[in-house]
């Protein structure tokens, strides 16, 4: 902002005062103030408001505008309202969360907004969990009240989604997500990317899964059946698969050792 009308500053701060108020490049001896808002000039000449450059956070290494992916998942049809949060609800495990006041239609779909927001920003800046709410909480001011918003699991814990395990795999399998995830509880039916997941953890879960069940699963299998239920699915599979493998490599390794009049007898055997 700049102008005859501009402020002379805060009062009885100085530094801050420096910090916001700065030289004015386009007239000389004005000032200008820096007000945090972030923008930016499309080339049809409208100016599209980002959001605010202290949303700016730092994830896996990478600098994410907060206010850029609002920008973009407000553009999806189905979303009225969107706040995005970087979330830390347990020491070291950080993720972006992506609260949406949904518009009646079309239906909000995780999979496909996800989808929508993988094909226009990268992948660090995608929200690895949605929330859908009725109204944001707000503070008496009427600013956000960002202490308020729900985790994740506690917003699935409150529609009843959250499916406990079944089978022994099932629960072992629970146990090392929320582990890793630092959840207190994980359903049959959660996605291990919806709850936080990303290419470092689903590493670290593989070499889990590998520990504990004695199996050995891609990350292509994870990305395929990400879900509790399916991916213990394809563990005892991959188990089952394993012990006939063990099976004929054993049977293989007795027939090595017999000799040749042996194996003629124990054919000849088989099919009299």
């Amino acid at each position: 902002l700049a102008g005859d009308g501009l402020s002379i500053g805060y009062l009885g701060q100085p530094e801050l005062t420096a910090s916001k108020f700065i030289p004015d490049p386009f007239a000389a001896g004005a000032r200008m103030y820096k007000t945090g808002d972030l923008a930016r000039w499309l080339p049809d000449g409208v100016i599209e408001f980002l959001g605010r450059i202290d949303h700016q956070v730092k994830l896996r290494g990478f600098r994410i505008e907060l206010g850029e992916i609002e920008a973009v998942l407000g553009r999806h049809p189905a979303v009225r309202e969107n706040v995005a949060v970087l979330r830390e609800d347990s020491p070291g495990h950080k993720r972006l969360v992506a609260y949406v006041i949904p518009n009646p239609q079309p239906v909000f779909t995780v999979n496909e907004v996800h989808q929508f927001l993988k094909e226009k920003l990268p992948d660090y800046m995608v929200p690895s969990a949605f929330v859908l709410l009725d109204a944001f909480p707000l503070m008496p001011n009427g600013k956000l009240d960002h202490r308020a918003f729900p985790t994740p699991e506690t917003a699935r814990a409150e529609t009843g989604r959250t499916l406990a395990p079944r089978t022994p795999v099932e629960k072992r399998l629970a146990e090392i997500w929320a582990r890793l995830l630092g959840l207190e509880q994980v359903g049959i039916h959660d996605s291990f990317f919806d709850l936080g997941g990303h290419s470092l953890l689903a590493t670290r879960l593989l070499s889990r899964i590998c520990d504990t069940f004695q199996v050995e699963l891609s990350l292509r299998n994870l990305f395929e059946t990400p879900t509790v239920a399916n991916l213990a699915t394809a563990i005892t599979q991959a188990q089952a698969e394993q012990e006939d493998s063990d099976e004929i490599n054993r049977m293989l390794k007795e027939l090595e050792s017999l000799s040749e009049e042996e194996a003629r007898t124990i054919l000849r055997d088989e099919h009299s």
